[in-house]
């Protein structure tokens, strides 16, 4: 029987489950399925395909019928990406000269001149604009078949273990992971933990929202809770009602069976009866915990839960909880930065976050040293992932640095404002980097022998899926991935769900000094840098546009390519959107849309109107790098065009740029000492023995016994 989370474990780690069946002579069958999967960018490693040469020829069939299913869908080739001008990218008019025929089409169709607006023309009412003057077919029937070069995408299939087990590991690593999940990994780890509650479990939860959606699938199941914090029962209530367990956005309570009821306050009576200063975090959350009470009928159940109805006389002002915060803003508001440092130390996360301030409010040496030495007691109880940020943090405030200042937040929403702050003094920061260096390398393991893919280098350490995106080949924030191609090709896909929408892929092309050079979009259709494929403005079905660049013509130093909502739903609301990048040989024939030449497929699925999914960025070198960004800007309601966002883009990208984020060439570093063998891995043979690999995808004939990190295990390198 094949195990329905197979798909799951393949898109996440790149294994496919061992398919098991009756013994055959599937070999022909797994070489066709080979052939099959290389047309769209994959291939099945050498234990793979001998795993299924033994099986039967139907079992081999039925495998590759749903694998293909998955692996199409993960490159974006499930659906059928049309272009509005069908030979595109030949043959694409001048903007101007496109309108006016599309104005002369209409009058030939029977529209007359009085009803055209007088001076102006929307596009929209033309018959001829923004819907599919062709069919699908029609558009295959246009373009000669791909022309295969060497610098295809090839992805390798791996043979994974028994299915159960297979299930079992991944849901292990993303319960058990040491930094938080993206949207994507929060509803694949719901849906694993439901299957995996009553097997083996991670030793520690260390993330909070990974936890309330594990205690979900506990409560479900009947068994005991994790719970430690207040906190963690209101983001259990927040899984419970399908809302956000990051607390980020308001959840709807909805009112609970009585069975749920009675768990949630016990749980919640037994973390304060055991810890009363834990109503402390109350107050951080007052109106969500008023809203949860009244679900609960919390003042139905205060005499058997009585430490229960205590939150809730907290959420209510009735009875005072004073929070941990306050206590710190009320000594540092006196200035008293010793007494807010003692009273930190108690909470080391708090401290660490806290440190930039503490810094700043520092009058006297003693006053740092004080700040410099409690960090040094306390790192080795915070989180590696917090202690990565700060180290990170310390390196970009060297100096003052640029004149603006760039938030991002756990959604992605970018905004800038005036950077005034003063640097933070080189003595204190050169004394704490070090102090945070030899706390990172205490907690790394011993890796033996170290065998490292040059590529992977550069690209920026995961202290956060939220840092990221769902999909193919995505980087974290402020990576930086070789750009090696003649052409670039965009796309954009989307599907409405119920409302007419209508999506703009555009690219900003800005010189060294983040000046406009020029932009192609649908109100720039050919420019000497390449060429768009047409405004589709309706997407009942799905609709796809691409941008076409020859990177060799490109005038500028950065290509900055967004996502515009013109009209109509939310990245958040579509059925499905998605961006990604493909390229190609300057020969190189094809569709507009081939799965073999897409190096980056990302799903769009954040806050606001605008989507900046990564820039290009040219080096002294004349070589193009990615820069991968992952950001939403607020835009405009509707009618959102490059031309109008292109002043904010430019200081939004200048700020990310010119940020130096903590890549995997610094733990690679920090690993290599005189007991480890170092060797960066030429992409050809591999060592006979057990080595620990970190590249962007894992090699064939790696020892059994290796240690594996990639892209899809990356978080993985960030310790406890």
């Amino acid at each position: 029987m094949v195990h329905p989370l197979e798909p799951l474990v393949l898109r996440h780690t790149h294994r496919l489950p061992a398919p098991c069946g009756p013994a055959g002579q599937g070999g022909v069958a797994a070489r066709q399925f080979d052939a099959a999967l290389m047309s769209v960018g994959y291939k099945l490693s050498a234990d793979l395909l001998a795993h299924l040469s033994a099986l039967s020829e139907g079992t081999v069939v039925d495998t590759a019928v749903r694998t293909l299913d998955t692996v199409r869908a993960m490159a974006g080739d499930h659906v059928q990406h049309n272009a509005y001008f069908i030979d595109f990218p030949a043959n694409v008019p001048e903007t101007f000269a496109f309108w006016t025929q599309c104005v002369v089409d209409a009058l030939a169709d029977g529209v007359t001149p009085e009803q055209l607006s007088p001076g102006v023309v929307n596009l929209l009412t033309l018959p001829a604009y923004g819907t599919y003057q062709h069919t699908y077919a029609e558009l295959l029937a246009a373009h000669e078949e791909l022309i295969a070069a060497a610098g295809d995408r090839l992805t390798i299939l791996h043979l994974g273990g028994a299915p159960d087990d297979e299930v079992t590991a991944l849901y292990l690593a993303l319960a058990g992971s040491s930094t938080p999940l993206g949207e994507e990994g929060l509803l694949d780890l719901a849906v694993l933990a439901g299957h995996c509650v009553d097997g083996p479990q991670p030793e520690t939860i260390l993330v909070r929202e990974n936890r309330a959606v594990v205690n979900r699938a506990r409560l479900d199941a009947g068994a005991d809770l994790l719970l430690d914090t207040v906190t963690d029962v209101l983001r259990l209530a927040c899984a419970l009602a399908d809302g956000d367990v990051t607390l980020l956005e308001p959840t709807r309570f909805r009112s609970p069976s009585r069975r749920v009821r009675r768990a949630l306050l016990a749980g919640l009576d037994s973390v304060v009866a055991a810890a009363p200063a834990k109503l402390a975090d109350v107050p951080a959350h007052r109106e969500a915990w008023k809203r949860l009470g009244e679900r609960l009928h919390a003042h139905e159940y205060g005499a058997r839960w009585p430490h229960a109805a205590d939150v809730f006389a907290v959420a209510r002002g009735e009875k005072q909880a004073r929070s941990f915060d306050s206590r710190v803003e009320e000594l540092l508001g006196a200035h008293d930065v010793l007494g807010a440092v003692r009273l930190l130390e108690s909470a080391p996360g708090r401290l660490f976050r806290s440190l930039d301030r503490l810094l700043r409010g520092c009058v006297t040496q003693d006053e740092r040293d004080a700040v410099v030495a409690a960090v040094e007691r306390v790192a080795p109880q915070v989180a590696g992932r917090v202690v990565l940020s700060v180290r990170e943090h310390l390196h970009n405030r060297a100096t003052k640095g640029v004149e603006q200042r760039v938030f991002v937040n756990r959604l992605g929403r970018a905004w800038v404002a005036p950077d005034t702050r003063p640097p933070v003094p080189a003595t204190e920061r050169d004394r704490l980097t070090t102090a945070l260096d030899a706390e990172i390398r205490r907690r790394l393991p011993a890796p033996g022998h170290l065998l490292i893919d040059p590529d992977v280098l550069d690209v920026a350490l995961p202290l956060s899926g939220k840092a990221s995106a769902a999909g193919l080949g995505v980087l974290p924030r402020g990576s930086l991935s070789p750009v090696e191609g003649e052409l670039l090709r965009f796309f954009v896909h989307w599907k409405q769900t119920s409302r007419t929408t209508d999506f703009d892929l555009s690219a900003l092309m800005l010189n060294a000094a983040y000046e406009t050079v020029s932009w192609l979009s649908y109100t720039a259709l050919t420019e000497i840098e390449g060429e768009h494929s047409g405004d589709i403005t309706d997407a009942p079905d799905g609709a796809s546009e691409f941008i076409n660049l020859r990177l060799g013509a490109v005038r500028g130093t950065y290509i900055v390519p967004q996502v515009n909502i013109y009209s109509g739903e939310g990245f958040e609301e579509v059925e499905e959107s998605f961006f990604g990048f493909m390229l190609r040989d300057a020969e190189q024939r094809g569709r507009p849309f081939e799965a073999r030449t897409v190096r980056m497929k990302s799903e769009l699925r954040g806050p606001g109107r605008v989507a900046l999914p990564l820039a290009f960025v040219r080096g002294d070198d004349g070589r193009w790098h990615a820069k991968w960004l992952h950001l939403y800007l607020k835009g405009h309601p509707n009618a959102n065009r490059v031309e109008r966002n292109r002043v904010s883009l430019a200081t939004l990208l200048r700020g990310i740029v010119e940020r130096d984020h903590l890549t995997v060439r610094h733990l690679t570093e920090l690993m290599a000492d005189s007991t480890t063998s170092t060797t960066l891995w030429d992409g050809t043979t591999v060592p006979d023995g057990p080595v620990t690999y970190i590249g962007l995808e894992r090699p064939e004939g790696l020892h059994p016994d290796s240690h594996v990190i990639t892209l899809e295990n990356l978080r993985d390198l960030i310790p406890a």
